[in-house]
Parts: C-alpha cells; structure tokens; sequence
C-alpha cells in the first residue's frame, strides 16, 4: 500500500498530529541550521529572538484557546460577534505590544546583552499580525477543522525556515536582524487559509451580559494561565542570557531546544484536548478517559527521550549542534527531566482549565515565579540553573497530581 492511499484513510485529527510533527521537525531544523551555522555566540542572540517568538506565541495563546473554546459553545449570532469582538482586541493588544517593543527596543539590548536593537524594532512591527493569526487558529481549533489549522502552522514554520535562510546567505546585514525580518514575513504567510466568512472587523459588535461575562472570565484565566508558561518555559534562557556571558547563553540556548522537545510534542496533545473537554463536558460525558489517554504518551516520550539524552548525550549534540556545543554534553539529561516534568504538568493544567478550574493554574504561577526566584538566587553555573528548574517542575507536577486525586474523591 502506498503513503497516497494509506493518508486518506486517517482521520482529520490523526492528519493533524502527523503535521504537527512535521512543523516541530521544520522548527528544529530552522533552530539547529541557525546554530550551526551562527556559532555559540551569534546563535544566542538568535536564541534570544526565538525566545521572544515563544514568548509572544503564548501571550498571544489565550486568544486562540478562548476563540477555540467559545467557537465550540457558541452558535450563529452571538458566534459570528464573538469572533469579530476577538479579532478586534487581538490587533488593539498586538499593536500595543508590537510599538512597546519598538519604544523600548534599545532598554533590551542593554538588559540582553545583544549586539544590535534592530532585531527587537524589526520583530515589533509583526506582533499585530501574529495576534490575528491567532484568533484565525482559534476559529479552526474550536471547530475542529485541523485540516485547515495544520496549513496555516505549515505555512508559518516552511517560509520562516526557507527564507530565514535565503536572508542570512543573501544579505550582508546582521544574523538577528534578517532572522526578525524572516520571523515576521512568516507571520503573514502563516495566516493562510484566512477565515473571512461573516467577518466585520470595524462594524461595532456586542454579546449579552451573560455571554460577556463567561468569555471575560475565561480570557483572565487563561491569560493569567499563559503568563505562567511564558515564565516557566523561557524565564530560564532569559535570566541566562542576562548572569552568563554570550558563549555560556549560547550553549545553554542549545540545550533548551534539545530538551524541550518533549514540550513541543505536548502542545499537540493540548490542541486537540481542549475542544474535545469542552463537547464532552457540554454533552455530559465523561472526560478523563481523555486526560489519562494524553498522559500516558507524553510520559512514554519522555522517559524515551530522558533515556536518550542520559545514554548518548554527546552523540545527540554532536548530531544536533556540532562539537562547538559538545561543552553542555553533560547537563542534556537533567534538562529533559526538568522539561518532561514540566509537559506531564502542563497537560492536568490545560485539561483544569478547559473546565474553568482556577487552582490548578494559581499553583503554575506560583512555581513559575519561584522558578525565577531560585534562578535569580542560584546561578552560579548552568548546572545549577538546569537544578533549580528540576526542583521547582517536580513540586509543581506534584501538586498537581494531589490536585487531581482530590477532585476525583470528591466526585
């Protein structure tokens, strides 16, 4: 049986998981080449912006998982004004993001240590961009359309790559400057398939105080859910980038990317189980059959890839980043224990969340601000930075699994 015949018999959702592979291998190769071919030193102001890019990418979450979750509960009418309502606060906040960064562009080059403040005033023009991006997902996720939000992730992840590349090869400029320019020329390619059906962005819309209410209080929880995880995932690159110097950064940036891997395979899992939460709770279903399902994979991959990591550390950067690198060979599996804890976590939160449960994510904040807390208080080496974060992802997933267990008693 050929691949062409095999593919239509999968379902839409398993189509989609097979593309989320496909953008995670695309942005590891887009992060490994850069590494490569910058070098430690340069790679860490690159690190630095890719930082930045997933910074922005979970602030700019929380309107993609409300789209996703109201888009499911929604109907007609009020539907059609909610996505508006959406893509109307998701440019006002894009370009107030976006002209704060530009304002404020020369302040981090000196936070950051960064050869040039360009990379930050290029890179803000294409924030408002990636918010509407993101309500157009959000429309896609919360209908199920995986299909169709597959695209727009392929689109955003193959033009960065290609014509990242292009750029640096091309141009006579800066590394971090044309890496910004090819960052926000994917942002608008990656708003293909664009939703335009019944969208009115500057006709006023309204909802009723009911529905207003539900969709405020479901944007504050997963705004403040999202700023935990800006905190937890990049904090640690962000505080090492300001204590070490640009060879430490940039040897630390490489050890997060191998690392996160396991993270970067969660969120796949988190795409498809919160709209599936949402109809089984509206229907009256059960849904922790799904939460365990979700959990046992992303445990399985992570004691592969813990496993891994622990037996051929020097081999998988050898493979990833070159012998420039080979100098954190050592911390590899320390760092995909912190980050696999971290994922397994991060899956009970999303699954909390998607049935508008507060505690779980007042309990990320707190870890995540003690994470910077004990960063900022030990790092003397990046050892003891890769043991601080250990220490603080193995209480959260703890007591998120206390969390867990106590609400099963109850019910």
């Amino acid at each position: 049986m050929t691949i062409s015949t095999y593919i239509p018999k999968l379902s839409t959702e398993q189509k989609f998981m097979g593309s989320v592979i496909i953008v995670n291998g695309g942005n590891y190769l887009y992060n490994l080449l850069l590494g490569r071919i910058l070098g430690p030193e340069l790679f860490a102001d690159a690190a630095l912006l890719i930082t930045f890019l997933l910074v922005l990418s979970f602030v700019a979450m929380t309107f993609q998982v409300v789209t996703a979750k109201f888009s499911v509960l929604f109907e007609k009418k009020v539907l059609t004004n909610y996505i508006n309502i959406c893509y109307r606060y998701s440019i006002i906040t894009g370009t107030i993001l976006g002209v704060l960064l530009i304002v404020f562009a020369k302040d981090l080059q000196q936070i950051f240590n960064t050869q040039s403040y360009l990379m930050f005033t290029v890179f803000g023009f294409g924030i408002p961009i990636y918010f509407i991006m993101s309500v157009n997902r959000g429309i896609y996720q919360g209908e199920k359309k995986f299909d169709k939000l597959a695209i727009t992730y392929q689109g955003e992840m193959m033009s960065r790559l290609l014509i990242t590349l292009i750029l640096i090869y091309v141009l006579p400029f800066k590394p971090s400057i044309l890496i910004a320019i090819g960052i926000i020329i994917s942002f608008g390619l990656g708003l293909v398939p664009f939703r335009t059906k019944n969208v009115s962005i500057l006709k006023k819309q309204t909802l009723s105080k009911k529905h207003s209410k539900l969709v405020v209080n479901f944007f504050i929880l997963t705004a403040f859910y999202e700023c935990t995880q800006i905190i937890i995932n990049n904090s640690d690159i962000l505080l090492v980038k300001h204590y070490f110097d640009p060879y430490e950064a940039g040897l630390y940036a490489s050890l997060a990317l191998i690392g996160r891997v396991v993270y970067f395979v969660a969120w796949m899992f988190v795409m498809l189980l919160l709209p599936k939460v949402v109809q089984k709770q509206k229907d009256g279903e059960a849904h922790t059959p799904i939460l365990f399902k979700y959990v046992s994979y992303i445990t399985l991959l992570s004691i592969l890839i813990v496993l891994g990591c622990y037996l051929f550390p020097e081999l998988v950067i050898n493979m990833m980043f070159g012998s420039n690198y080979i100098a954190i060979a050592p911390l590899l599996w320390k760092y995909a224990i912190a980050t696999s804890l971290f994922a397994i976590s991060n899956i009970f939160a999303y699954y909390f969340l998607s049935l508008d449960r507060y505690i779980p994510v007042v309990i990320s904040g707190l870890l995540g601000i003690s994470q910077v807390a004990l960063i900022i208080l030990y790092h003397d080496s990046l050892a003891q930075v890769v043991l601080m974060q250990i220490m603080a992802m193995a209480i959260l997933l703890v007591v998120q699994l206390i969390y867990f267990w106590t609400q099963g008693k109850k019910k």
